[in-house]
C-alpha cells in the first residue's frame, strides 16, 4: 500500500531551531548541503531530513550544480507567518501604549502603583 507523502506548513517547519538556523544561513546565499552540515554536530542524513521539511513547506529550494546540490531560501514562503505574526504586532504595540500612557502619567493622579528604591544601607 502506497503512503501519501507528507506535506509540512511553515509553522512546522520551523518549529525546530536547527531548521531555523538551515533558513538563516541559507538567507544570504546558495549553500550545498556539505557547507550547510559543517554548522551543525549532526550527519550528513540528519541535515537532509532538515532540508527535505523545509522543502515540503516550500522555505527551500534544490537544484543540481554538477555533482551537487545547492539549496536556496524561498523567502516569498514566509509571508504566511509574516502575516500571522503581525497580528501580534498590534497586540504588543498596543500593550506598550497602554504602558506608555501609564508610565508618563503625572506623579500627582493617585496610580496605585508604589515605587520602592533600595535603601543605601544595604549590604
Amino acid at each position: 500500500m502506497a503512503e501519501t507523502a507528507q506535506k509540512y506548513d511553515v509553522f512546522q517547519a520551523i518549529a525546530d531551531p536547527t531548521r531555523r538556523e538551515v533558513l538563516r544561513l541559507l538567507s544570504n546565499q546558495e549553500l550545498p548541503i556539505s557547507e550547510i552540515t559543517s554548522h551543525f554536530s549532526m550527519s550528513r542524513t540528519a541535515v537532509a531530513k532538515h532540508l527535505h521539511i523545509l522543502a515540503e513547506a516550500n522555505l527551500v529550494s534544490g537544484k543540481k550544480i554538477g555533482r551537487e546540490k545547492r539549496y536556496r531560501l524561498q523567502p516569498e514562503s514566509l509571508s504566511e507567518l509574516h502575516e500571522w505574526l503581525s497580528y501580534f504586532d498590534q497586540f504588543w504595540n498596543n500593550k506598550l501604549s497602554v504602558l506608555k500612557y501609564i508610565a508618563e502619567k503625572s506623579p500627582d493622579a493617585d496610580s496605585g502603583l508604589k515605587v520602592v528604591k533600595p535603601s543605601d544601607s544595604d549590604d
